[in-house]
């Protein structure tokens, strides 16, 4: 399958319950994960990921997928066209 490079935000707006969850994924992930940074806003009660993936759309999306379905959490995904492997 044909790789994609992409940028993932996430927030999570209840870090309490989300924070676990969001970590377990993104370790059960990491193949993909090649860049991350997350950044707590304690002023808002927040917490602000940007993550650099390279996978298949597969990969990715089984990911952000998992992501989205955890109450607290909004994900959203922007990824190339796919790259040819040399």
């Amino acid at each position: 399958m044909e790789r994609r490079i992409g940028v993932v935000g996430i927030v999570i707006t209840d870090r309490e319950k989300a924070a676990r969850k969001v970590n377990e994924i993104l370790g059960a992930h990491g193949e993909v994960i090649v860049g991350r940074m997350g950044i707590p806003y304690r002023e808002k009660g927040l917490a602000v990921m940007a993550l650099i993936v390279d996978g298949t759309t597969d990969e990715i999306g089984a990911m952000t997928g998992r992501l989205g379905g955890i109450a607290g959490v909004v994900v959203r995904s922007a990824v190339t066209p796919a790259i040819k492997e040399d």
